[in-house]
């Protein structure tokens, strides 16, 4: 393969993973008992912690990415789906 397909296949896993990372630890105004008058109830409570997920979707994205491209170059699997 190609050096873009492997930036391309990296690239989709971390939209993948960061869309399966943003929900974790969020807990909106109702849950946290912050409720702020003229806005949403569910919006996030709190500060917005977008730099630990951007580090965890990355780290995660790199592994998917790992067993990815290991699952397409074993040579049992590839007997499998043939």
């Amino acid at each position: 393969m190609q050096i873009g397909t492997y930036f391309a296949i990296y690239f989709v896993a971390w939209w993948i993973c960061l869309f399966l990372v943003l929900p974790f630890k969020v807990r909106n105004q109702v849950d946290a008992g912050q409720w702020t008058q003229g806005t949403e109830r569910g919006a996030p409570a709190g500060i917005f912690r977008f730099w630990p997920k951007l580090l965890i979707t990355t780290v995660l994205a790199a592994v998917v990415t790992g067993l990815l491209l290991w699952g397409l170059s074993a040579d049992w699997l590839r007997e499998y789906w043939r």
